[in-house]
């Protein structure tokens, strides 16, 4: 069987291997990828937060979506005591042409994190080219467009995919929205395996039951459908590490709305063995050229020793 997965979006944001990383550092990431547009031009947005011994800070990439191609990146370090709040100009261009100006603008000041490195509330990051909003993050919408000078209507930007990791000794919990501008869900994946002849996986959407796979040592792999908010959410599923691993090693789980089973699976979803033949980067590339409510959301889960 493939590796789970092994590159997230066109953009070249790397992904380690789930069965070889086990770098503490990498695992304080969580990156997002949004379509939007730049000048009237379709583009892709990545946003990799990231938190460390010298606190949290955040990276911004912009690529065409046609070409691929990056038109601009920006880090904002991490911080202890400043850079909390701020702005950086870039000029964005696409095979040595000049495209134009871009803003970032972030206030992070009042920010409430969670035990990851992605703000919850009370902050905002604002991408505005041209006068024009390309991406805004956060609840201060109001301090945002009064910073930027940016003119409304809000941009149309999408959230298409997420890659997270998380921690946890026999239950795992994140949160997650489905569809864009859809109801924020809380999610929990629990495994048992210390001491179980046959271990079993459960994953919870709001506290109840949506997934069940009994003998896992059979089917350490594999994908099921559950429905969320009534859409078809297709889970994919690879715990070897957790059962068959000597050393520190992770599961993989994806949640895949709006795309059909028959694009991403072949084969008897019941057999172990299945090959799944595909990789995260044209889950996220058929994301991006599609309308509605696709989603991604890939979850490295680790175990806490």
């Amino acid at each position: 069987m493939r590796d789970f997965p092994s590159c997230f979006g066109e953009s070249g944001v790397q992904i380690a291997d789930s069965s070889s990383s086990t770098s503490r550092t990498s695992q304080n990431l969580v990156t997002c990828v949004y379509r939007s547009s730049l000048g009237g031009r379709s583009c892709v947005v990545t946003i990799t937060w990231s938190k460390n011994l010298m606190g949290q800070g955040f990276s911004v990439g912009i690529d065409d979506s046609s070409s691929n191609r990056s038109l601009c990146k920006a880090d904002v370090k991490p911080w202890l005591f400043s850079k909390r709040k701020g702005s950086k100009s870039l000029e964005s261009s696409d095979n040595n042409s000049n495209v134009g100006k871009v803003e970032i603008f972030w206030d992070l000041s009042s920010a409430k994190f969670g035990q990851g490195p992605e703000p919850l509330e009370v902050y905002y990051v604002a991408i505005v080219f041209d006068l024009e909003m390309v991406l805004l993050l956060g609840d201060l919408c109001k301090e945002a467009y009064r910073k930027t000078n940016a003119s409304p209507p809000p941009s149309n930007s999408v959230f298409v995919a997420k890659r997270e990791h998380i921690f946890g000794k026999k239950i795992y919990f994140t949160k997650a929205q489905f569809c864009d501008n859809g109801q924020i869900h809380d999610i929990s994946i629990e495994c048992e395996i210390v001491g179980l002849k046959e271990p079993c996986l459960s994953i919870r959407v709001d506290k109840k039951v949506v997934m069940q796979v009994k003998r896992l040592a059979w089917k350490f792999r594999g994908n099921q459908t559950i429905l969320v908010d009534g859409l078809p959410v297709e889970v994919f599923w690879d715990v070897h590490n957790w059962l068959f691993s000597t050393s520190f090693g992770n599961a993989v789980f994806m949640f895949q709305t709006h795309v059909s089973v028959e694009k991403l699976w072949s084969g008897n979803s019941s057999e172990a063995s299945s090959v799944l033949p595909w990789s995260c980067s044209q889950v996220v590339k058929e994301t991006q050229l599609q309308q509605g409510l696709d989603f991604s959301l890939i979850l490295y889960a680790w175990k806490n020793e």
